[in-house]
């Protein structure tokens, strides 16, 4: 079934006859070695034009991956918490970096992951922060800048431009897996719909436009289907009205590319 992009295109539109442009970015998460399927997406960034952000697992993080991203510009690597591990009691969400630990032990394997990450790519790694399952704890995110980071990534639109001093907040808001159910794609036409609420939101003010827009992926678990819509998807939105956007290598200000 080919999909009705009809919705996200109109939108599109608006925003051209407007004179808006759409900073964009991507991230895609739980990289720790070279695989077929982190291959197959260093491909297709390099196919659309788009950088991805690599989220890499510091603890598990080896030097097939470090050798991979040195030989491909368009993988920016960032850093995914820890070891991926929960911490969460029995009963409550996922997360690795909330407060069911003392935040010393947090604020220990935030650092440890800047500091194994740094090893293994120097300067190519960005100072963002990307806690998985996208939840951390509010006592723990003060934090962060002094570790050297500047930039927290989530999902969902940013309440404020910073989630701390220093610390500016960059998340994600699409993100094509149906989590909940099949674990493959989410229905087209409902990702079109939200694709384009999203932009409709952010063309009438209601949204901040100013935070690069996030299309969030998972290379592992991609299914063909998935491969298929987050290439149409890119596409699309790569046509304009958009510029890309990449995480800063240094203290200053992210800005786009």
């Amino acid at each position: 079934m080919t999909p009705d992009w009809k919705p996200l295109e109109d939108e599109l539109a608006l925003w051209r006859a407007q004179g808006l442009t759409l900073p964009l970015w991507w991230r895609d998460d739980d990289a720790t070695v070279q695989t077929p399927q982190l291959e197959t997406l260093t491909a297709l960034s390099e196919r659309v034009g788009l950088p991805v952000h690599l989220a890499v697992i510091p603890r598990d993080a080896n030097a097939s991956l470090a050798g991979f991203v040195a030989r491909h510009e368009s993988l920016i690597p960032v850093v995914h918490g820890w070891a991926h591990q929960n911490h969460a009691p029995a009963g409550e969400k996922k997360s690795e970096f909330r407060a069911h630990r003392p935040l010393q032990d947090i604020i220990a394997d935030a650092q440890a992951g800047l500091s194994r990450l740094t090893d293994l790519f120097h300067d190519r790694l960005r100072p963002m922060f990307v806690p998985p399952w996208n939840r951390i704890g509010d006592e723990a995110v003060p934090q962060l800048p002094a570790l050297g980071f500047r930039v927290l990534s989530t999902a969902t639109p940013r309440k404020a431009t910073f989630a701390a001093p220093g610390l500016e907040q960059i998340n994600t808001h699409l993100d094509p897996i149906d989590w909940r159910g099949t674990r493959g794609l989410v229905a087209p036409d409902i990702l079109i719909a939200k694709m384009a609420a999203l932009l409709q939101d952010r063309r009438t003010g209601q949204a901040d436009n100013t935070e690069p827009f996030g299309i969030l992926t998972h290379h592992l678990v991609h299914d063909p289907d998935i491969w298929t819509f987050t290439e149409a998807l890119l596409t699309k939105l790569l046509e304009g009205p958009t510029h890309p956007w990449v995480a800063p290598d240094s203290p200053e200000r992210s800005s786009p590319i």
